[in-house]
């Protein structure tokens, strides 16, 4: 007869592969397999991924429990193995030291709950009992498993089902497929949600619609990034529109969406289209002048890859490339996310295109954090999209096309701006003239 009710081992693994300790469905799929290797049946498993660095999770199992938080940036995880009856936990302790590449551990052992120190209680089980029967423990476990997009302050969580279709490291940033519980599959670009099957709509409308239905006679359309293939499959919805350009700088993001994304990236093969694997950064530099109607600028944020995609030198030579009367929008960040960068955007594009040449669109994308997103526009012409009569016509095509989200009042709608983003807007400008002067 065992002295100990269980069984409890108190593992550190250091220097291990940081890659893999900032992975959730990496070790949650180490996490259960090391349960399974030692002979234990696999409940429910649930983990969270911290971004940027960072995994907890838990392995609920018959026998108890496998709990771990990873720290990547010090190639650290600590986990607790906790069991009873006959399993061995130091088998699960060795699974998961190769699977994680540690070069060093320590290791505690210590006996819970000491039999000899315990009294036994008696009490009617009859009643359990009977509710115990009428659960059935599923063919297959419960998994929960959590992807979460955040900054220091804030964070979006999409359950997701564990499983992971494309992860490759490009060049530029680590592009991954994944399957949200509730959006479908999913775009993630160094562990930031880009677009969902379910809500790329709300986004691919309005960066495409406004803009064009404001030009009326767009022709030649560029658009920067955009790798996901929804902005092209919007404008190329247009008849009138002659050629688009698209200049992505990461093959692997188009590579990822056309696989497994294809309601999104349909138009890749568009005789229209005019496909460039390049730095769209470069481009602009060498772009001649007056040659689009509408420039998009459809980047991530303004980290890695599209950091440059936020610069006067970089809107400056969009504005030399717009034709006399062109158009100009970009992902322009969120008033409620990601402040510094969308009031610093919005006084680049006055300073260049003109104080009431630079409107804001507002628009919601559930899976962004907080969920309010906006374009940032910079016209050249006399064309404002605050002053469309066109409502019949984009009311016929938004029927006609069996669009999800854009119509005329939403156009309407969306360049209203709240009191707090004017204040917002102000305030940074001010300080910005403080500071200059």
């Amino acid at each position: 007869m065992s002295t100990a009710l269980g069984n409890h081992i108190l593992v550190e693994f250091m220097n291990c592969d940081p890659h893999i300790m900032n992975d959730v469905a990496a070790i949650e799929k180490d996490m259960v397999t090391a349960a399974q290797k030692a002979g234990a049946t696999v409940i429910n498993s649930t983990f969270h991924h911290f971004s940027p660095y960072g995994v907890s999770g838990v392995v609920v199992i018959q026998e108890s429990h496998l709990a771990i938080h990873t720290w990547p940036e010090y190639g650290y995880a600590a986990v607790d193995l906790f069991t009873c009856g006959e399993m061995d936990a130091w088998i699960s302790f060795d699974w998961l030291k190769e699977a994680f590449g540690a070069k060093s551990y320590s290791a505690i052992e210590m006996k819970r709950g000491s039999v000899n120190l315990l009294q036994r209680n008696d009490f009617d089980m009859t009643t359990m009992r009977q509710k115990a029967s009428e659960w059935a423990n599923p063919d297959f476990y419960t998994r929960n498993v959590w992807f979460t997009d955040k900054d220091d302050e804030q964070a979006l969580s999409l359950r997701f089902t564990g499983e992971v279709f494309y992860d490759v490291q490009s060049p530029y940033q680590r592009v991954r497929i994944i399957e949200s519980y509730k959006y479908g599959k999913m775009l993630a670009l160094d562990d930031m949600v880009m677009t969902t099957i379910e809500d790329e709509f709300h986004y691919h409308e309005m960066i495409s619609h406004p803009a064009m239905f404001t030009h009326g006679n767009a022709k030649n359309v560029l658009v920067i990034g955009g790798g996901d293939g929804g902005s092209i499959r919007e404008i190329l919805r247009h008849e009138g529109v002659e050629k688009v350009t698209m200049v992505e700088i990461d093959g692997e993001v188009i590579k990822a969406c056309k696989e497994h994304l294809p309601s999104i990236a349909n138009s890749f093969d568009h005789p229209k289209l005019e496909l460039l694997v390049a730095d769209g950064i470069e481009f602009m530099k060498n772009a001649a002048p007056e040659s689009y109607d509408i420039i998009i600028v459809d980047g991530s944020d303004p980290v890695g890859p599209a950091e440059g995609l936020f610069s006067v030198e970089f809107y400056t030579n969009c504005y030399n490339a717009l034709k006399k009367d062109g158009i100009m929008l970009a992902q322009g960040e969120s008033p409620k996310f990601n402040e510094k960068a969308f009031t610093e955007l919005n006084h680049t594009l006055q300073d260049i295109f003109g104080k009431d040449k630079a409107p804001i669109s507002l628009f919601f994308v559930p899976t962004y954090p907080t969920g309010m997103w906006c374009f940032q526009y910079g016209i050249k012409g006399d064309k404002h999209p605050k002053q469309i009569t066109n409502e019949t016509e984009i009311d016929a095509f938004s029927d006609a096309q069996g669009l999800r989200y854009y119509n005329s009042d939403i156009h309407k709608g969306s360049f209203a701006t709240p009191n707090f983003v004017k204040s917002l807007l102000k305030n940074e400008i001010c300080q910005t003239s403080t500071q200059t002067a």
